[in-house]
């Protein structure tokens, strides 16, 4: 069995901003399947659980908000007994540009809070992730930035590395070697 968690926070007020790219990228994968999500109080999230192939995917949208996603992520390995080596954590990242993605085997929180929180909670960094470029304006605050709706200029560049989360997804979920994933989509542009 598989975690698959992406990053965000709830609501209409927080749709397709910076910070949502996670939640967009889980949500486009689901839709490729033609699966939908149902809230677990149980997780303090959305969930849904998926079969490809022969493995089972929990799919994860925490509703704790971005800084306290560590609860619901504990709260899914334990019930489910998920290894911390069959998690994958999708979440934005202002280190890089619009539309790169960078996928890594384990790593600190690089001044990411739900990254912290997750950290934080397991005690470990040894997690897998795929981070989504939404780019950095060093004008504006960084809360204010993140939680800023994506520009239409920046659109085709996220939406692009959207989709090259949604295939890391797929191919973790299939149970490529992750090192082969991150070799393909590491260097992808």
């Amino acid at each position: 069995m598989k975690l698959v968690v992406g990053l965000g926070n709830p609501g209409k007020a927080y749709e397709r901003t910076r910070h949502n790219v996670g939640f967009m990228a889980v949500d486009a994968f689901l839709q490729g399947l033609n699966e939908t999500m149902t809230f677990s109080p149980r997780f303090k999230a959305f969930v849904s659980r998926v079969r490809i192939k022969d493995e089972v995917v929990v799919v994860l949208k925490p509703t704790t908000y971005m800084n306290l996603s560590g609860e619901s992520v504990k709260k899914a390995m334990d019930y489910h007994k998920i290894d911390i080596s069959d998690i994958l954590v999708v979440v934005d990242d202002v280190n890089l540009d619009p539309g790169r993605i960078r996928l890594r085997e384990t790593g600190g929180h690089g001044g990411h809070n739900g990254l912290r929180n997750i950290i934080g909670i397991l005690k470990t960094e040894d997690f897998k992730r795929v981070r989504i470029g939404v780019g950095l304006n060093t004008s504006m605050p960084l809360d204010k930035y993140v939680l800023s709706k994506i520009p239409k200029d920046d659109e085709p560049a996220i939406l692009g590395a959207i989709d090259g989360a949604v295939d890391a997804i797929r191919r973790f979920a299939l149970g490529q070697p992750f090192t082969d994933i991150m070799t393909s989509l590491n260097t992808r542009t």
